[in-house]
């Protein structure tokens, strides 16, 4: 079977591009892969689900012939991420579609369910579950996954408020498979510091929201570039989870950032059939801490070009 060091060793740069709800498609993803770093989209955003068989079919036949023209280079895997959560009533269609495509990588969020993982592997896939802290960590590896997703403070959508520092450092006293960083991380140098701290990889979101193939408003992807740290707000308000979101977003939506209520957990709506999760995330636009980092809009492959360089750059200086 497959594992994540041997994924590592086809990769230019150990980096996943997180699965970003309505802004990821195929042809994200596809350009994520080729640029030599794991490409995810949600289930979620095929609509509707028969489409998923669609997006997994276009990006699996892409990859197979960009790695026959390009067999000195071939392309990264491809993950799909599955809300886990009874709030999702897709879930068992889109899994049966990613056992069915046989999709390399299977990336769990809001919920860990052996039988999920028990499918995943079923055919050999992978599964990494997302975590916000220790608890749930041990929860996932426990059930079955076979690495973890830390989200720690800083970082896009829904988000965890521990320092990457302390998450990596507790769930590295009792667990050695593979990790990958979340929080703040848009540039290589950052990728290097999350494997300094015990990671394996970069999980960056929010950058790639700026690039030319996400499905995103031009307005969204100029706020990326625009705006900084400064202008993140930390709300459950719009999905019942706690997740960081762009002030001016906010405030274009009429609400005032300084005074949010606060959602009633119990009816967390992730996108799975109803408009206003949707609707959230179109009009209230996630994002991580990191954007300061990102100065200006480009295709997916130059983006990633700067994050090989940034990172050769960080590895020298720390040798020399």
């Amino acid at each position: 079977m497959t594992t994540f060091a041997d994924i590592r060793k086809k990769m230019r740069i150990p980096v996943i591009g997180a699965p970003l709800f309505i802004v990821s498609n195929p042809k994200l993803v596809i350009a994520q892969c080729k640029a030599g770093v794991i490409g995810s989209f949600p289930a979620l955003n095929a609509r509707p689900q028969e489409k998923l068989d669609e997006w997994i079919v276009e990006i699996k036949e892409a990859l197979a012939e960009h790695d026959a023209e390009n067999p000195d280079r071939p392309s990264a895997p491809f993950a799909v991420n599955q809300i886990v959560h009874r709030s999702n009533d897709r879930l068992m269609k889109d899994m049966e579609s990613c056992v069915r495509h046989k999709v390399p990588i299977v990336i769990c969020s809001l919920g860990a369910r052996e039988d999920v993982y028990q499918a995943i592997h079923s055919y050999g896939g992978l599964v990494l579950h997302d975590v916000i802290n220790n608890t749930f960590a041990k929860k996932a590896i426990d059930k079955g996954a076979d690495g973890l997703i830390t989200v720690a403070a800083g970082a896009g959508g829904h988000a965890g408020v521990i320092s990457p520092f302390a998450l990596v450092q507790e769930i590295r006293e009792w667990f050695d498979g593979p990790i990958a960083l979340s929080g703040s991380i848009a540039t290589g140098g950052a990728v290097l510091a999350a494997e300094a701290m015990g990671a394996d990889f970069g999980y960056i979101g929010s950058p790639f929201i700026a690039m030319d193939e996400a499905n995103a408003d031009d307005a969204y992807k100029d706020a990326i570039v625009s705006y900084g740290a400064d202008d993140i707000v930390y709300t459950n308000l719009f999905t019942g989870v706690h997740g960081n979101y762009l002030n001016p977003s906010i405030i274009a939506a009429g609400l005032d950032p300084e005074n949010l209520p606060v959602s009633d957990p119990s009816k967390m709506n992730f996108g799975s059939g109803g408009n206003t999760a949707a609707k959230a995330w179109k009009d209230i636009w996630g994002c991580g801490q990191g954007i300061g980092a990102i100065k200006k809009r480009s295709p997916t492959g130059v983006f990633v070009d700067q994050l090989v360089r940034e990172y050769q750059a960080a590895r020298k200086k720390i040798c020399e």
